[in-house]
Formats: C-alpha cells, structure tokens, sequence
C-alpha cells in the first residue's frame, strides 16, 4: 500500500510539473477538433471550442502577464500576446490565434522547464539534509528528534548509512565518510576523534558520537544551498538591460499597432479588413519574447551545470565576468601547493644507521607541534620506524634540545647547530637544497651533524595542468606569495606560471591586483578568503578555494567547493560559452524579428506564418539556452 501510494505520489508530482505543457497539448487537441467542426459548418461549435482552446492554453500566460502588468505597473510580451489572440478572433482569424496560443502555451512550458531543470540541483541538495537526528541523553537512549531543534554542544549519533545531519567534530568512533556533496570528492574520507564533519556527507561504515558545532541554518550544507538559490535569482546586468527594454519596447510596438490600424488604410488605400489584420500580424511578429528568453535561461543552466560540478556562482555578473579574464593572479599555499610541507630529502652520516637516526629525529619532532614537525612525524610513520622515548626541551625560535639513553641531541637552524659545521655537512647539500626553496633542519649529537632533513609545501599536479590550461585561454597567471624569493622562484618554476611576485603583505596584494587591472582590464584572484580577502574583493572576480570553508563561502564571487584550481578553467569556458549563446540568440531573435516585421508590411506572410515564425523563434532560443546543461 506504501508503494502504491509513493508511486502515486510521484505520478501527481510529475502532472504538477509538467502542467503548463499538459494544457498546451490539451489546447492543442481541442484546436484540431474545433478546425474539424469548422471545415463541417459547424461554426458555433467551432467557435465554443476555440474559446476553450483560448481559456486552456491561455491562462496560465494570461495570469502571469496580467500579475506583472498590476505588480510592475508595466507592459509585457504576454499583453501582447493576449491583445494578438482575441484581435485574430475579432477578424474571424479563430484558428490563427488558437494556433498562437498553442505555441505561446509551448514555448512558456518550455521555458518553465528550463527554470525547473535549473534548480534540479538546488532539489538534489535539499533532498541530501536529514530532517531528524539521533539525540544522545545522559543516561538515556538516543531520541529521534528535530535537526532545527538541535543546539551547539549537543551530542548526536550517526549510524552507518546514514547521512550526518549537522556540523560538528567527531567525539566518538571512527568511520569513513563520504563528502562529495561537499566538496566534489569521489573517494571517501577516515573520520575519527577530532575530526570535523559536515551536514548532509554520508557516514558509511562506523558509529560515530558527533559534537554538534553550528545549528541548522549556519551549516555549510544550508550556506552552499542558500549561495546557490540567491546566485540563481540574481540577474545579470544583460539580463536586466533586456527587461528594462521590453517595457520600452512593448509601448513602441502597441504604437506602432494603433498607427498601423488607421494609416495605412488613408496613405496605401488598404482595406479596412487588410488593414486591422496586418495590425494584427504585428502585434504578434513585433513582439521581443524571443529577445526576452535569450539570456535568463542560459545564465541559469550555465549556474546548474557549475553547481553540478563543484563551483558555486553568486550570481549571472560573475559569471559574466569570468568570459572576459585575461589575467589571474594566485596564492600559493593551499592554492598551487598542498599548503602542507613534506620531507622532500633524508640525507645521514651514517648510511647503515639510516632508520635508526630518522627514529631518534622523530622521536624529538613528535613532542613538537608546528607543521615542520608534523611532516617529519608522518614521513618516519610511512618508513614504520621504531618508537624511541625522548625528554626535550624547546628553545623558542632556534629548534629543540632533547636527551635520548642520556646523550644530548640538538635539532635546528644551522645558526643552533653550528653554521658552518652544518653548512659544509654532506658535500654542502643544505646549499643546494635551500636554493631549491626548500626549508633544511639539522639533528646534531656530541660527534657533529647525523643527518639533514629538507621540506617542501610541494605543487599539487592539478595545479600544473590548471595553470596550463589556463594559459591555453588566453589567461596569464601570476603568483603572489608572502615566501621568500628562493621559495617563490622555485614555485614558479614547478607550477609554470607567468611571472611571481615574492613577500607580498595583504595589502601589497592589492597593489598589484590594481597594476594588473590597468594592464589587463579584467583580473581574477584566488586565494583562501582570509588574508586574501582585500585582494579577493578588489579583483574582477574573486575565487575562494579551500573545499568549502565558511570564509570562503562569504568573501568569494565564485567558490571552487574542491581544491581543485582545473575547475576555473571549466568555469572560464562556461562563461565563454554562455556569452556566445547569449549573443548567438540575441542576433538571431532581432533578425527574424526585422524580417517578420519587414514580410508583413509587404503583405509577403500572414498570421500563421507570422504566428509560426514569432513563437518558433521563441522556443529555438529556449533550447539554444539549454545546451548551457552540459558539460563544456
């Protein structure tokens, strides 16, 4: 009986959509009838069944232009269309103006489609975020309850397979969850104590106790929601130019209309039939809804196909923006590299005590907690090195002293372990290796130097061919990094941009962000939304990344939801396609506009033809604008 009743369901939610269409093709039918009983000499009937053509096929248009007229105190296309339909049942032209009703009725269902395929993804989205969570009580069993009702600090349970109803960090547990509702990543990601987790991720395999960090409308889930609806009723500056001109244009036409109903008759010698009805033709060959549907739907299938791909618009402006880059300026960390340093080089004075030494070097670096340290903790865990116990003691600024089986070991600076003994270590390799931009740390013991450990925040692979295809179009691509020269110079040379620019401040960002809109007039800047966040604001186009950070979500006109720099140059193309489309359906829409309009004063078409070419425009705009669906 359940199924029964969600197949129901479904069935009831699909007529609701498709409704507008569904009467259309109502209209349709009753229009062939009506055509039948008329070619019979049954006029009345005819006539009967042409007016319910008119009602079904009509109202939904009707009532929209009429709402607008009162609401914006403003003409519009559907003024025209309906004072076209009962001027061509005025003339006896019946079957003409049902016919122009049917198509009207299809091209607006189709544009109603375009609007609802556009924010399919939006549905998706909310389809994702649970309504309920586990509630854990002291003592008590977990209750189900409200994710509205849940509050910062409280304590939830998520089960395998169910999908994580708020933000928090794990307290409990350990389980592979999968984020790509987040951040577009394929591969699921290990959770355990500590780690943060996101609404609306998938908790795959384990229990996890979560500690609810935000409330149900401050989730990252429900911002990248809200960033998606406001991008997509946001107009763009083309989009509003075309509605501020429709009004304009509809006076001009409905001039025209009442001009073209007396003159012609006094100045051509018309009749006063020929005259109205080429009036009439007018009226529905002069109206701009083809011009009116050139822009919006593409703008919004061009933000859903983004969307869908882990870049999150915040409106049709930037996105417009993005087709006239020619320069993008880059952070380093976390941009063009990991944003993390990774032991890169491992050189010792004694070959045959190699592991031994890295265990003592850990051993000490363990107790410390800066990411120097991390990196050389994690390299000696993927070497699985034996454990060795440590006493330390921390000198601020230089390295650390440490007793291990009671000898001393120092690790640091060359200027903490003896410059120039740690200078000519190992034929000079701490020369080479800092020329290279990478950072080197010595461990020293009671005989000298044992060993050389050098790190790097190393390029990301994506970001060499990101930066790549950028270039392919037409983009330059400069680097702006608060590192030192060394460590810039051999960035730039690993990831292949343009050209880099070394120890740049926040403010100095924006200096050059400045120089770089004299010279390339359209600029992008990508950073990480917090210390970029001037230059972000001052560029053309802003692009956060940082797999969705809050940050990045408010200070961004375009947010990467992946760390992923490849996906600017996909939404770089989507701009530039959106605008040839655009262009491609504005030029074709004025064109045979003029040519219609043209045709009827020279007596060349008539209503149908008129009717056929007008609407049949309309919808080869429609569909054009849909082609933005795709993948570029």
């Amino acid at each position: 009986m359940n199924m029964i009743n969600r197949e129901n369901t479904s069935l009831n939610e699909k007529i609701y959509e498709h409704k507008e269409l569904i009467a259309a093709l109502v209209a349709g039918l009753i229009i062939i009838l009506a055509w039948r009983m008329d070619q019979n000499g049954q006029l009345t009937a005819a006539i009967i069944a042409y007016l319910s053509a008119f009602a079904i096929g009509g109202y939904a248009k009707a009532k929209e232009g009429i709402e607008d007229t009162i609401e914006n105190k403003a003409l519009n296309v559907e003024i025209l269309m309906i004072l076209a339909a009962i001027g061509s049942a005025i003339i006896g032209y019946w079957t003409e103006g049902a016919i122009l009703i049917f198509i009207f009725a299809v091209s607006g269902a189709l544009e109603t489609y375009a609007m609802n395929k556009s924010h399919k993804e939006i549905s998706s989205l909310m389809a994702l975020q649970p309504e309920e969570a586990w509630l854990i009580r002291d003592g008590l069993e977990p209750i189900h309850v409200s994710v509205a009702s849940l509050k910062v600090g409280d304590y939830i349970l998520v089960k395998p397979g169910e999908r994580i109803p708020a933000d928090g960090t794990v307290f409990k547990g350990i389980s592979a969850v999968d984020e790509a509702a987040i951040t577009g990543e394929s591969m699921p990601v290990t959770k355990n104590m500590e780690s943060a987790v996101f609404a609306g991720t998938m908790n795959l395999n384990g229990v996890l106790t979560i500690k609810v960090a935000k409330t149900s409308s401050e989730t990252l889930f429900q911002k990248i929601i809200t960033l998606v609806q406001s991008a997509q009723s946001e107009k763009s500056p083309s989009q509003q130019f075309i509605e501020r001109f429709e009004g304009v244009y509809v006076k001009g036409v409905l001039t025209a209309v009442a001009f073209m109903m007396f003159l012609p008759h006094f100045l051509l010698g018309w009749d006063w039939t020929t005259t109205f009805y080429r009036a009439m033709v007018l009226l529905v060959v002069a109206s701009p809804c083809a011009l009116v549907a050139a822009i919006m739907p593409a703008t919004l299938a061009a933000i859903s196909n983004g969307a869908r791909n882990g870049i999150l618009f915040k409106g049709g402006l930037h996105l417009e923006h993005l087709s006239a880059l020619r320069a993008l300026a880059v952070d380093k960390t976390g941009t063009l590299t990991q944003g993390t340093p990774i032991v890169t080089d491992f050189i010792v004075r004694d070959e045959e005590k190699r592991m031994h030494t890295l265990a003592i070097l850990a051993a000490i670096e363990a107790h410390a907690n800066h990411p120097l340290a991390h990196a050389i903790t994690a390299f000696a865990n993927e070497q699985q090195v034996e454990k060795i116990e440590a006493t330390i003691e921390d000198v601020p600024g230089f390295g650390i002293k440490a007793m291990i089986n009671s000898k001393q070991y120092l690790v640091g600076k060359p200027e903490f372990v003896g410059y120039s003994e740690s200078q000519s270590f190992a034929n000079h390799a701490a020369e080479k290796l800092a020329s290279q931009g990478k950072t080197v740390i010595f461990l020293k013991d009671h005989e000298g130097i044992v060993a050389l450990v050098a790190m790097q925040d190393t390029v990301r692979e994506e970001a060499k061919k990101a930066v790549a295809l950028l270039q392919e179009l037409g983009i330059d691509v400069m680097m702006l990094t608060g590192d030192n020269e060394k460590t810039a110079k051999a960035i730039a040379a690993q990831s292949g941009v343009n050209a880099y620019i070394a120890e740049c401040l926040p403010e100095v960002k924006v200096n050059y962000i400045k120089d770089y809109l004299t010279k390339y007039k359209a600029v992008g800047m990508v950073g990480d939304g917090i210390n970029d966040a001037p230059a972000l604001a001052t560029a053309t186009v802003g692009i956060a990344m940082g797999g969705g950070t809050d940050v990045a979500l408010e200070t961004a006109d375009v947010v990467l939801m992946k760390n992923d720099l490849s996906k600017i140059a996909y939404a770089v193309k989507l701009s530039r396609k959106m605008q040839r489309i655009v262009k491609q359906n504005i030029i074709f829409s004025l064109s045979v506009i003029v040519l219609l309009i043209a045709s009827n004063f020279f007596q060349v078409i008539d209503l149908p033809l008129g009717v056929l070419g007008h609407e049949g425009s309309t919808i080869l705009v429609i569909l054009n604008g849909l082609r933005m669906l795709k993948n570029v």
